[in-house]
């Protein structure tokens, strides 16, 4: 089944469509182009949001590093995941919106409702009224086909089918960097400013005996405009040895200060991880910054398998903290702006 297209840009206003017309777009699992339509998403019907980002281009950590290619979606601004048809999952994932679920406000190719132009695009999202109901879609959130393991339930929602929705990016293929910026993703300053940076690093890490003096010179250059440390670089611990921890107890609405980079390495072994917990390249630039504690992270969906994992050590999430995609190869300006995953030994409550 194929969704239609409306062209929408970061920015746009759009309204979400009824419940009936969405399940019109939708198969007898419920997905639409492979994508999960989820039990979560239907509070928002009827009401009005802004694009955040055109959602042409992801990642999916869970099938390694690279990025991945999706068709006519995006994403609204501050619609995440509740969780609440998935077991109280907490990753407060970014949800990915087919543009046939959506209708455009305004503007010169706006759709409206009962316009032909409107029946078209659900003709060719599904056309068949009987083909999915509310139930379809809340049953559809639990994987009952297949080999199903026992024990706990098996989970099916938009970042365990990302492998299904999306195809391969690969970073060289220029073209996405093209629609990051004709979608109004990312501005050309950004995209100029990722490729000096990415040439810089492949000449810090050729081996010409220049590193050091590039990440002097890059650490003062960025310390005299209150920019970011050079971000690429290893932990303090040597691998094996045991990282250490902090206990601050930090509640959903306190205060918190992020410590800078420098004490941040001195907590991280050489494979940038403390207690098993990966710190991304992509948290480099909230080092210093202070910010309040959006909630404790007990459990999450493991995109790999569906299965609910608990989370044994501390796990913080910071409000309007989320991945900017700065920095990675694979996946630069990526969309889908993950909430990173905070150790307590990386901040500080601040007075």
């Amino acid at each position: 089944m194929k969704g239609g297209s409306v062209k929408l840009r970061a920015g746009d206003w759009v309204e979400v469509r009824s419940k009936e017309e969405i399940l019109w777009t939708l198969d007898g699992r419920g997905r639409l182009e492979a994508l999960p339509f989820m039990p979560e998403m239907f509070q928002y019907c009827g009401q009005r949001f802004q694009v955040f980002k055109t959602a042409h281009k992801t990642c999916n950590p869970a099938s390694g590093l690279g990025a991945r290619r999706m068709e006519n979606a995006v994403h609204l601004t501050g619609l995440r995941c509740d969780g609440g048809g998935h077991g109280g999952c907490q990753a407060g994932c970014l949800i990915f919106w087919k543009e046939a679920w959506l209708m455009k406000i305004g503007g010169r190719d706006a759709v409206p409702r009962d316009s032909p132009a409107a029946e078209a695009v659900a003709t060719t999202a599904g056309g068949d009224t009987t083909r999915c109901n509310e139930a379809d879609v809340a049953a559809g959130a639990v994987q009952t086909d297949g080999p199903v393991p026992p024990g706990e339930p098996v989970y099916v929602c938009q970042s365990t089918r990302l492998d299904a929705a999306t195809s391969p990016l690969p970073w060289w293929n220029l073209r996405q960097y093209v629609q990051d910026l004709t979608s109004g993703n990312v501005r050309l300053a950004q995209i100029a400013t990722a490729f000096l940076f990415f040439v810089y690093h492949r000449l810090a890490e050729a081996g010409l005996g220049l590193g050091a003096a590039m990440r002097w010179a890059y650490d003062t250059f960025q310390k005299t405009g209150g920019g970011t440390p050079y971000p690429l670089r290893a932990g303090r611990i040597p691998k094996g040895m045991r990282t250490p921890s902090v206990k601050l107890d930090l509640q959903p609405g306190e205060l918190v200060k992020v410590r800078s980079y420098t004490e941040i390495l001195e907590t991280l072994d050489q494979d940038w991880r403390n207690r098993g917990m990966y710190f991304d390249v992509e948290q480099v630039p909230f080092c210093n910054g202070t910010y309040r504690v959006l909630r404790r992270v007990e459990k999450i969906i493991d995109e790999r398998t569906g299965r609910m994992m608990r989370l044994a050590n501390d796990a913080i999430v910071l409000n309007d903290v989320a991945c900017q995609a700065r920095y990675s190869k694979c996946r630069r300006f990526c969309s889908r702006s993950i909430y990173p995953y905070w150790r307590e030994i990386w901040l500080e409550r601040f007075d």
